[in-house]
This record gives structure tokens, C-alpha cells and sequence, in this order.
């Protein structure tokens, strides 16, 4: 696969990911979370707001891969 198209189609994953990780977060926030006090909330933010970068390390790696050299 070409260079170029591998960091396309990686950019387009990395944000539908993005997108569909907070609407996730803030839903599950939504109504698990509705009648929790503020400092379950700021928990439960800052760990889902890091959990993502998982998945996008992944994604990022897949990305930079350089195609190999014919010999």
C-alpha cells in the first residue's frame, strides 16, 4: 500500500475514532453518571480521556510504517 494512502486512511480512522469514543464517553457519562458527585465525574473523564490513545498509538504506528525496500 502506498505511503501517502496508509496516512490517509489512518487519518480518517483516527478520527472517526475520536468522534465515536466521546460520543461513547459521554453517553455512558450521561446516564451512568447523572446523579454522581463531581469528583466521580473529573475520574471518570480523565481516565476515558486517556483510554483513547491506546487504540491511537496503534493506529499511529500502523501509519507510519514504512512500505519495505525491494532487494
Amino acid at each position: 500500500m502506498p505511503y501517502r494512502l496508509r496516512k490517509f486512511i489512518g487519518m480518517v480512522i483516527l478520527v472517526a475514532l475520536v468522534v465515536f469514543y466521546a460520543l461513547i464517553a459521554t453517553t455512558v457519562a450521561s446516564y451512568r453518571l447523572a446523579e454522581s458527585p463531581w469528583y466521580v465525574h473529573l475520574a471518570f473523564f480523565a481516565i476515558s480521556g486517556l483510554v483513547w490513545v491506546l487504540p491511537a498509538m496503534a493506529v499511529i504506528s500502523w501509519m507510519e510504517r514504512r512500505p519495505k525496500q525491494p532487494r
